[in-house]
């Protein structure tokens, strides 16, 4: 049976880079996001660069239905999904009372409801043949004091981080590991996508990690079954700082280092 990972959010950035070092790895890829004409030129790629299969499906998680659609998809081309990656994701540039509660729905629908929603279709499955992963693109936004901007981004971080670990308590035993992945700050089209790639201009350079890395790490540590994989030392000293500075000394250090967040 072939193995397959599904990767959420593939048309660019860390998903993307997440589809390559598994095609490198042997694993045939399916590729999900909006962007149909490239996610056509990006199947082509992997196919001829890792020799191996893929295929895509354009859709909107912010839509009711996709994942059911998703998941349909797979299962009309019988597509049994080993490695789920959920990493679709983005930003809302405004602070909380200046956004409506649709833009807000839609959001949780993406970043939250989704990732739960394909785990609870893929699980059974991976239950069944007791092998299964499961990558979720947390942030260190999830440890971190609340925004300025962006409210809901750090809480649902935080939720999802959650999610995975109840992951592991029920299902560890049938053969399936869930990881958070909490990367800081990453060179991708998120900010400017996101409408916040001002801010992301203002963070130091050294804060700022290459997508390739970050997802060369997120992969490692999936396969190993770590709970909870921090790419970069960056960031590991940044999360371990966080848990014993007080927070109202870490809320100045983020004003400083990056202002307007």
């Amino acid at each position: 049976m072939k193995k397959y990972a599904l990767v959420t959010g593939s048309s660019s950035g860390i998903g993307l880079e997440i589809a390559k070092i598994l095609a490198s790895k042997g694993y045939n890829i399916i590729l999900t996001a909006r962007r149909k004409e490239r996610l056509i030129n990006l199947s082509k790629s992997i196919i001829s660069d890792f020799k191996v299969d893929c295929d895509f499906i354009s859709c909107d998680l912010s839509e009711k239905g996709t994942p059911d659609k998703i998941y349909e998809f797979c299962i009309k081309n019988k597509y049994e999904i080993e490695f789920l990656v959920n990493n679709a994701g983005y930003a809302i540039p405004s602070t909380f009372i200046e956004t409506t509660m649709e833009d807000e729905e839609k959001f949780l629908r993406v970043l939250g409801i989704s990732v739960i929603a394909l785990t609870k279709l893929f699980l059974p499955a991976m239950i069944k043949n007791k092998n299964g992963r499961v990558m979720i693109i947390s942030s260190v936004a999830a440890f971190a004091p609340p925004s300025s901007i962006q409210s809901l981004y750090g809480p649902i971080k935080t939720f999802m981080n959650r999610f995975s670990d109840s992951i592991n308590s029920n299902y560890n035993k049938n053969g399936i590991t869930s990881t958070a992945v909490c990367p800081g700050f990453t060179y991708t089209e998120f900010h400017t996508s996101s409408g916040v790639q001002k801010q992301m201009d203002s963070v130091p350079k050294f804060l700022k990690k290459s997508a390739k890395r970050v997802a060369n790490e997120a992969v490692i540590d999936t396969l190993r079954g770590k709970s909870i994989s921090i790419p970069t030392k960056t960031y590991k000293i940044f999360v371990f700082i966080l848990k014993i500075v007080p927070i109202w000394v870490f809320s100045l250090l983020v004003r400083i280092l990056a202002p307007g967040r």
